[in-house]
């Protein structure tokens, strides 16, 4: 799957995703984008958007995505902290639906 990092999120994420092709939202060069444009322009290149933002589902219409997104719940987005919820996300890749989105909680 083509997942792409949302900024809020450490950067060595994504090598938590072994077996997907996971890019940062900096590393595509849309840093600083407001969330509605971020996720047209994610859409047509990536499968999933990760990220920690917890009011996204409230702010976009993900049901008219062609990505679906995952959204973590935790204290804080410190590696560390995130590390330990990365095989649910594993686990969730493969069911999750484009237009669809879940919270992953620690």
């Amino acid at each position: 799957m083509r997942i792409l990092i949302d900024e809020c999120l450490p950067r060595k994420l994504k090598y938590e995703l072994p077996g997907h092709e996971v890019v940062t939202v900096p590393e595509a060069g849309w840093q600083g984008m407001k969330n509605g444009e971020l996720l047209r322009r994610a859409q047509s290149a990536f499968d999933v958007f990760l990220t920690i933002d917890r009011g996204i589902m409230y702010q976009q219409n993900l049901a008219r995505l062609t990505l679906a997104v995952i959204s973590l719940s935790a204290s804080n987005n410190r590696l560390e902290t995130l590390r330990p919820l990365m095989a649910s996300v594993l686990a969730a890749l493969p069911h999750i639906e484009p237009g669809n989105q879940i919270t992953i909680s620690d």
